[in-house]
């Protein structure tokens, strides 16, 4: 099979990859419809994060499932399948309490599990899952290819904007703040809208992600950055700031912002990969900020996000601005490394 490997910063390539079988009687074989390059996929790709060796990459696709192993009880072939951006078992005591991003058993995609065992990355066309049944979540039917990029946008970015949300503690009639404008923040929005924010503050500088942060909900949008962008914020919310505020880039500019932003004793609920950033503790102190978040547990949210696309409720795959075929994929990485797309969709 075609699978994408990243060697070192800027240099991704699509090579030739053993096809995946069952290993385990647990595991699933899944033919990716649909993947896509993630905002922290950049982390590796702009050298942020190290390239130490070449590794398999992609940890959002959707799928229809190929085969199942003989413990596999929830799933069976022909299923069209939502992954998570990691592997879980669903019932270790952190994933029964909601945290399957901390499954004790779990894992992320493009390298071994923890058998050895390689669980593929989601940027190929096939990838062998662990812990298929407390992983993967199976639509009613096979969704029609209008519905494929809201679907694949549940994998991570929608369910970490959502997680984003609820770390905020949103409540109806709360102003909400929205610091990022990738998809990530835009999902944010989007999640704010549905709890019932009567005001969203969308900080963004670019016309494109202006317009579908309106379309998800945004009632206010600051262009301005740093210190100007946050007394911008200020003067919307007549000096008081913002109920709640949501966190979705992961530097020490953004999070400075949202705490700067954030009134007294609201909560900033942060999901973006934090690179630099330290807090202002004594000043977080003063003012009875709180921060919460964290990797994003996505399996909890799946079911109800899922649901929610399915009836038409929420549309998030408007984030996704480039379709390009897997064969394509450096290009997919780089249009959104020079922020010529939001976010690249790539098809098998």
């Amino acid at each position: 099979m075609k699978a994408t490997t990243i060697y070192a910063p800027r240099d991704v390539r699509l090579e030739d990859q053993p096809d995946p079988a069952i290993q385990k009687s647990t595991d699933a074989i899944v033919k990716v419809v649909a993947a896509c390059v993630c905002g922290s996929d950049l982390w590796y790709y702009r050298g942020d994060s190290p390239v130490e060796v070449p590794m398999r990459i992609g940890h959002e696709f959707v799928g229809i499932v190929q085969e199942v192993g003989s413990d596999v009880r929830s799933l069976r072939r022909g299923d069209f399948v939502i992954a998570p951006f990691m592997y879980s078992d669903n019932t270790c005591p952190h994933c029964r309490v909601g945290i399957q991003s901390a499954c004790s058993a779990g894992g992320f995609w493009g390298g071994p599990d923890r058998d050895g065992l390689m669980a593929d990355g989601g940027q190929g066309e096939y990838v062998r899952v662990p812990l298929a049944d407390g992983t993967l979540v199976a639509t009613r039917e096979t969704p029609d290819d209008a519905m494929v990029p809201s679907l694949l946008a549940l994998s991570d970015v929608m369910g970490t904007g959502w997680h984003a949300a609820m770390a905020a503690g949103i409540q109806e009639g709360d102003t909400v703040a929205v610091v990022g404008d990738g998809a990530v923040g835009l999902s944010g929005i989007l999640a704010a809208a549905q709890m019932g924010a009567e005001r969203v503050v969308a900080m963004s500088r670019h016309q494109a992600r202006q317009q579908i942060a309106r379309a998800f909900g945004a009632t206010d949008v600051i262009e301005a950055r740093g210190e100007t962008g946050e007394a911008a914020v200020l003067e919307l919310t007549s000096g008081v700031g913002a109920d709640a505020v949501l966190e979705c880039v992961g530097t020490g500019q953004s999070m400075a912002t949202a705490i700067a932003v954030a009134r007294p004793g609201a909560t900033v609920g942060y999901v973006g990969v934090p690179h630099g950033v330290v807090l202002p503790v004594r000043k977080m102190f003063s003012r009875n900020i709180g921060v919460a978040g964290g990797v994003a547990p996505v399996r909890q949210y799946l079911p109800a996000l899922r649901d929610q696309v399915l009836s038409g409720a929420i549309n998030p795959g408007l984030v996704f601005d480039l379709d390009l075929p897997l064969e394509q994929v450096a290009e997919g990485y780089a249009a959104m490394d020079e922020r010529r797309a939001i976010k690249t969709m790539l098809r098998p």
